[in-house]
């Protein structure tokens, strides 16, 4: 599976680094959580919502997908703003204004309106995730990148963790002022965006020469490294944001990170539904606390995985091979009728779904660089993540026509065998063989 061992790195260098995950990694991680807490809280809330507001299954696949709609059209011109004002103050413009969004969907009073909110709520963190991807490139050099990814990126499996037995609690305990319990859970998990949002302008530094935490002589060193292995990928191609942006490689990733999304966002937005469909009497509590496990599976495999890529260099298999985990695990899902086969089956599927994700995403910096891995990182998110459209939107359809799940995890199925057969094509070293 290797391509060898990265070099090792000096005493500064080590030091510089571990300072960097101590104090960019975590707050970073705690955005992640808040953001993609708000993305699928609406899982939760559709266990009491769909029927008061009348939503069939098909609509509530719909309700999910447009999210990323809104999030296609902005995603590639809010990260090329990031390069270009800088990372703390559009970072802080982003949470805000999906904070304040997230928080107005409690109030809506149709599945008309909640399209709507759902298609501003996108719109509103398109270049959230992309221009995290982007931000860590200006701290962490190759041999780090997919440790530093998957650090952030725990905050995806932890959001269920923690806000799956928190969303489960507030469906079932919160009706305050005659208000009902679902509109509770996207008020008060879209209040944490806001506070952050302001928290982030004055805390987060948009370059290592701007970090105070780092003394002259760790700057010097970081940017040298980082300067370093920006020539040696101007050497080898130096791309601009228009050829980034119609490059092979960048599209053919783009093909890989569309079917990967059919089956992440599948999963996190149908996952309670799944649950609750095969538990019969179980509170919206205990489904929150079952929809937990399989999250704490994912977060073990992400660290573990992109350990052993950075550790090894190598990215192809370290992708393919979970995805084909994830594929496998949803397959079965649909032919059981127990909740404990069910949820050991999300957990092996939260293994792949969580373990490709560090890996895919230390690719592209691979090739890129400056504006045109801006470009790179926001394509390949936008038009990926309309996979998140296709999936939960083609499950709700299915389960509509067919009264079953089955159909659907069977098609999300095939996309993710179809993207790691994608993956299992690239060269060895993790390029794309086209140009």
């Amino acid at each position: 599976m290797a391509s060898g061992p990265a070099i090792a790195p000096t005493s500064i260098e080590t030091k510089t680094i571990q300072k960097l995950r101590i104090r960019i990694l975590p707050y970073l991680f705690l955005l992640y959580v808040i953001a993609y807490l708000d993305r699928i809280n609406i899982g939760f809330a559709a266990l009491t919502m769909n029927k008061e507001l009348a939503i069939t299954s098909e609509q509530f696949g719909l309700l999910v997908g447009i999210f990323f709609i809104g999030y296609f059209l902005f995603e590639i011109p809010s990260n090329l703003l990031l390069h270009k004002i800088g990372a703390r103050i559009w970072i802080a413009r982003i949470l805000l204004t999906w904070g304040i969004v997230a928080t107005l969907t409690g109030f809506v009073q149709t599945v008309h309106q909640l399209y709507v909110a759902r298609f501003l709520l996108g719109l509103a963190e398109a270049g959230y995730v992309p221009g995290i991807y982007l931000y860590l490139t200006y701290w962490f050099p190759r041999r780090e990148q997919a440790r530093a990814i998957a650090m952030f990126l725990t905050g995806l499996p932890v959001a269920s963790i923690v806000g799956a037995p928190l969303s489960g609690y507030i469906l079932d305990h919160a009706y305050w002022l005659s208000v009902a319990s679902w509109r509770w859970l996207l008020i008060l998990e879209g209040i944490p965006a806001i506070i952050f949002g302001f928290l982030t302008y004055f805390l987060l530094p948009c370059r290592p020469q701007e970090a105070g935490f780092l003394t002259e002589n760790e700057k010097e060193c970081i940017q040298a490294e980082l300067k370093c292995e920006e020539l040696g990928k101007l050497k080898q191609r130096q791309y601009s944001v228009l050829q980034a942006l119609t490059c092979g490689r960048v599209w053919y990733l783009v093909l890989i990170y569309s079917g990967m999304m059919v089956g992440r966002h599948t999963m996190s937005f149908w996952s309670p539904q799944i649950i609750k469909a095969l538990s019969g009497g179980y509170s919206n509590s205990t489904i929150g606390l079952l929809v937990m496990v399989p999250s704490l599976a994912g977060v073990a495999a992400m660290i573990l995985i992109s350990r052993s890529s950075d550790r090894k260099l190598e990215r192809k298999y370290h992708v393919a091979i979970p995805a084909i985990t994830a594929a496998f695990a949803i397959a079965l899902l649909g032919t059981t009728r127990s909740p404990f086969l069910a949820v050991t089956l999300l957990s092996f599927a939260e293994i792949g779904l969580c373990g490709f994700l560090a890996p895919f995403w230390a690719m592209p910096s691979e090739f890129l660089s400056g504006l045109a891995v801006a470009a790179g990182f926001a394509l390949i998110n936008s038009v990926g993540n309309l996979g998140g459209f296709v999936g939960p939107s083609a499950v709700g359809l299915i389960k509509q026509r067919t009264g079953s799940l089955y159909g659907g995890l069977a098609f999300v199925s095939i996309c993710l065998l179809i993207a790691s057969t994608l993956v299992l094509l690239l060269p060895k070293k993790g390029h794309v063989p086209i140009r």
